[in-house]
């Protein structure tokens, strides 16, 4: 790496975040210039401990979004995100497939806790609400709880709040939290690849974690991803069609209904990919 650069070295701001269970640090260059972007091969060669940043002079600042694009390209396994309105470009190392398969009991196992614990926190929280849960679409039960927020009393030392499509639970003593999804029918173990990191993170049973999780989407998009390819989780039919989602292979399995777009509209369901609901 060229001399010349203008370098420091500083604590990454997730060590912060209690729930990240990270030690990384983020390394900074100044690019002055085209030829000061680091070669691909250096980059390749950054541990997963670390964040390389680029902060782009403004002589180069037009240049930079083309630059990213090609990062995006060549840098498989890197998480390239190009700031919509700092001069900067950011690239981490994301898990990698070795990584995963090595710990793929772990994430198995993580996988059966979460929807254990999944199952169990809506079916408590239908008791308290003194409602039975629609067996074909969850939803259409919690649709009437889904504007008072503010108003939804902790069960059993977890605080709740219905958001999109899931219920979120977070546990008031240990912080763990877990998001309950409610268009799969009765099968409450989907992995949303963020939401099932922020599981595997806040959880005190796994700490310390095996294998470190820095990005959450796109570790747990990674560790999905895998899994699938291991056979250890599957896909699954969520109730709108052309919709799926993952869950642990190894598990009994539930029978989901699925609904076309139209079908659902009439019950005051829409779907969109932000997973958004609307009244």
């Amino acid at each position: 790496m060229p001399s010349h650069f203008e370098k420091c070295v500083i604590p990454s701001i997730a060590n912060l975040d209690k729930k990240k269970n990270v030690n990384r640090t983020t390394e900074i260059l100044t690019i002055k210039s085209v030829e000061q972007i680091p070669a691909l091969e250096t980059i390749r060669e950054i541990p997963r401990q670390k964040i390389l940043k680029l902060i782009f002079d403004p002589s180069v600042q037009r240049q930079r979004e083309e630059i990213g694009e090609m990062l995006k390209e060549e840098l498989w396994g890197f998480k390239v995100g190009i700031h919509t309105t700092e001069p900067e470009i950011n690239i981490a190392k994301l898990i990698t497939d070795e990584e995963i398969e090595n710990n793929q009991d772990f994430f198995e196992n993580c996988a059966k806790d979460y929807r254990k614990l999944s199952t169990e926190l809506i079916h408590k929280l239908a008791d308290k609400l003194e409602v039975t849960i629609n067996p074909k679409i969850p939803l259409l039960t919690f649709k009437p709880y889904m504007t008072d927020r503010g108003k939804c009393e902790p069960i059993d030392g977890w605080r709740y709040h219905f958001h999109g499509f899931h219920c979120r639970f977070e546990n008031m003593e240990t912080g763990q939290e877990i998001e309950v999804p409610l268009v799969f029918g009765l099968e409450f173990g989907d992995l949303d690849p963020y939401f099932f990191s922020l599981f595997i993170k806040s959880t005190p049973e796994y700490q310390p974690l095996p294998v470190a999780i820095y990005e959450d989407y796109a570790d747990g998009a990674k560790i999905n991803e895998k899994m699938l390819s291991l056979g250890k989780f599957e896909k699954i039919r969520s109730n709108f069609e052309n919709h799926f989602g993952i869950a642990v292979a190894d598990r009994d399995k539930v029978e989901i209904e699925v609904y076309k777009e139209e079908a659902l509209k009439l019950k005051g369901i829409i779907f969109n990919y932000w997973m958004h609901y609307h009244q």
